[in-house]
């Protein structure tokens, strides 16, 4: 040792110090990526389980609201009313009409016979505002026919070029003719009682065609113990109990042109279908653009799917190295 230069000592203590620097800085270097990694992945895990609580929240508010929607109350939750369940009225079945499911149409040909039934005993005392004599083409009826039908009816119309008013046969145009002339007129006609309009019936009414079905078929006597003021029906379907519209179908009340049998049923389905259309007359033109749209979208999905997959396949893949930095000697 004592024969060694000094410089010899120099040199060793120098790159004894460089090698401490060096494990120094990679041991520095590893915590911070150790720590960078550690806080991803902690930040994964945080946004996967807000997520996944977010989409339990979505689906179980979802998947109450449409038991509320077919139900109307839910079967866990206690609810107070002032009122008995009898005065809600009976809760209609759930029949099996043609256009309930998600890829059915209307019946036409029960829309025809439910115009029919309609025209022949419902117009007498309800209206149809929001129908045109048009909305009748292409749906039930020929050009020809919806004319013919609406020239039966006389409109007031004007002022002519002596500026006063005048009848005229009816046009496409025109929409369904009143039964009264105004509220008041209704109401002397019926014992006090305000047939209402029958355009959105079907939606204004829980159960829809269901409801309307039920309520024309459902004339019965009342039961022991109930009873009925006089004018007054009974119906457990109505709310109440008690309904004001005394029964209008019986068999054999009109005759279809198909040769159909009019029984009480038939004729309370068909004209269940045809103000069902009356209420959303773009039912079967919106189940075709729903199923375009879930076809186009879900064709989207894959090749959106598959180009993700393939563009990010390289960067997801991939391997990150870390190669210390070389030391070099002084």
């Amino acid at each position: 040792m004592a024969r060694l230069p000094s410089s010899a000592f120099l040199k060793a203590a120098s790159l004894s110090a460089s090698r401490r620097a060096a494990s120094q800085s990679f041991s520095r270097s590893g915590l911070r990526y150790a720590s960078s990694s550690s806080s991803t992945t902690a930040s994964e895990n945080v946004l996967a389980s807000k997520t996944a609580i977010a989409s339990a929240t979505l689906f179980t508010a979802g998947s109450i609201a449409w038991y509320a929607h077919l139900y109307g109350t839910l079967p866990f939750v206690g609810e107070v009313h002032a009122s008995s369940p009898a005065e809600d009225g009976l809760h209609p079945a759930n029949w099996p009409f043609d256009h309930k499911g998600l890829f059915d149409s209307y019946d036409h040909a029960s829309i025809r016979r439910g115009y029919q039934v309609y025209r022949e005993v419902c117009a007498a005392c309800h209206s149809l505002d929001r129908i045109a004599w048009r909305n009748l083409v292409g749906v039930s009826h020929s050009v020809d026919e919806v004319k013919a039908m609406a020239e039966e009816v006389e409109y007031t119309d004007g002022p002519n070029d002596a500026g006063e008013m005048f009848q005229r046969p009816g046009k496409l145009s025109d929409y369904m003719p009143a039964p009264y002339a105004n509220e008041e007129a209704a109401r002397a006609g019926n014992a006090g009682a305000l047939p209402p309009d029958l355009s959105l019936m079907a939606k204004a009414r829980h159960g829809g065609a269901d409801y309307i079905f039920s309520l024309l078929t459902g004339y019965v006597d009342p039961p022991a113990g109930v009873k009925v003021l006089e004018g007054l029906n009974y119906n457990p379907y109505f709310p109440g109990g008690a309904i004001a519209m005394a029964r209008v179908l019986f068999d054999g009340l009109v005759e279809f042109e198909d040769g159909t049998p009019a029984t009480t049923s038939q004729m309370g389905k068909d004209v269940a279908t045809f103000l069902s259309w009356a209420a959303e007359p773009e039912h079967d033109e919106r189940k075709k653009y729903g199923l375009k749209a879930v076809i186009l979208f879900s064709a989207l999905t894959a090749v959106s799917l598959y180009v993700k997959r393939f563009k990010w396949s390289v960067i997801k893949s991939r391997k990150i190295l870390y190669t210390p930095p070389e030391t070099k000697g002084h």
